[in-house]
């Protein structure tokens, strides 16, 4: 229990009993190491149970990408017979692995630059991947174009990048005719995980059903981003910036990496996150100290073929 008293945002005291962690397992460095066929079995009614279990749903931010797609259903993006006994990570690149700052900074040299873009790798970035990949399922989504997403995950993975289920750029969002209000240039867009959920492709690495509420993760510093999404499923680290060279959230004993370890052994998802908040909260959690800031008079988006959301109030930031 000691990793858990490094964060301040989750005291051992408060954790829910429901949600109590088993035993840490040992890491897996093995990433070829495959399951036997009735492990797949076991954990294929494991999730379906779960899901039985899970059936709240609120709307969330879907958010689409097409940057990597073409790679990521190629055949040498194809996951490990394993993944079903892991839990699918959903990382957001800008603000979570980066900081992505236009135009260029005079004051500080970037580690990269693309498109005009200067990147600042965040510290522990490549030890916080090989951890992902060691104890999830990981795909990459950003709202980013394509030909820059692919830069940058050029850039902050190299070959780690084969590892990855899935690369998704804006094209894989939910659109809105809005902007974003940290950028008035910047489409307001959401990532909707039932896309990662329910998808058809033949050639896609996963099957339909091998993923749900009960064990996909969202990992995005934009809660906006997800509020067309069920609860639960998302949690929201505070964004990274350049300025903060001490920044220690993804390295060992960090907060981002601390709670991630505990939600690879926890049994549910929605459940752990529930009763576990991390971060910046949701719309579905907001109290005291958060403010509904956006009000726009038609907010209009197309979902599954319906036109919904008039008057619409969006809560994005915190007092």
């Amino acid at each position: 229990m000691e990793k858990l008293n490094q964060l301040k945002t989750i005291p051992v005291n408060e954790l829910h009993e429901d949600v109590r962690l088993p035993k840490m397992v040992q890491k897996n460095n093995n990433m070829s190491t495959l399951s036997r066929p009735d492990e797949k079995y076991t954990a294929e009614k494991v999730i379906s149970s779960e899901a039985d279990e899970t059936q709240d749903a609120t709307l969330t931010f879907s958010y689409r990408e097409d940057n990597l797609s073409r790679i990521s259903l190629s055949s040498q993006f194809s996951a490990p017979i394993s993944r079903l006994r892991k839990k699918l990570l959903v990382l957001d690149l800008n603000g979570l692995l980066a900081d992505i700052v236009s135009p260029p900074p005079k004051d500080c040299k970037a580690d990269k630059k693309i498109a005009r873009h200067a990147v600042f790798k965040r510290p522990f970035c490549h030890d916080f991947l090989r951890f992902c990949f060691e104890r999830f399922d990981v795909g990459v989504w950003s709202s980013r174009t394509q030909k820059n997403v692919e830069r940058v995950v050029d850039f902050l993975m190299g070959d780690m990048k084969h590892k990855l289920l899935f690369c998704w750029d804006l094209s894989y969002c939910t659109a809105t005719s809005f902007k974003a209000l940290e950028n008035k240039y910047k489409a307001l867009v959401f990532k909707e995980l039932r896309k990662v959920w329910e998808i058809s492709d033949p050639n896609c690495p996963w099957a339909k059903g091998d993923y749900n509420e009960s064990n996909t993760v969202l990992l995005d510093d934009s809660p906006y981003k997800a509020l067309l999404n069920p609860p639960y499923t998302a949690i929201f680290p505070c964004s990274y910036k350049y300025q903060n060279p001490s920044d220690n959230s993804l390295g060992a004993g960090g907060d981002v990496r601390v709670y991630l370890e505990m939600l690879a052994e926890a049994e549910n998802v929605q459940r752990f996150i529930q009763h576990n908040p991390f971060g910046q909260v949701r719309s579905e959690q907001f109290g005291h100290g958060y403010s509904l800031i956006w009000h726009v008079e038609e907010l209009t988006c197309c979902l599954s073929g319906k036109m919904i959301a008039e008057d619409a109030v969006i809560n994005l930031t915190v007092d």
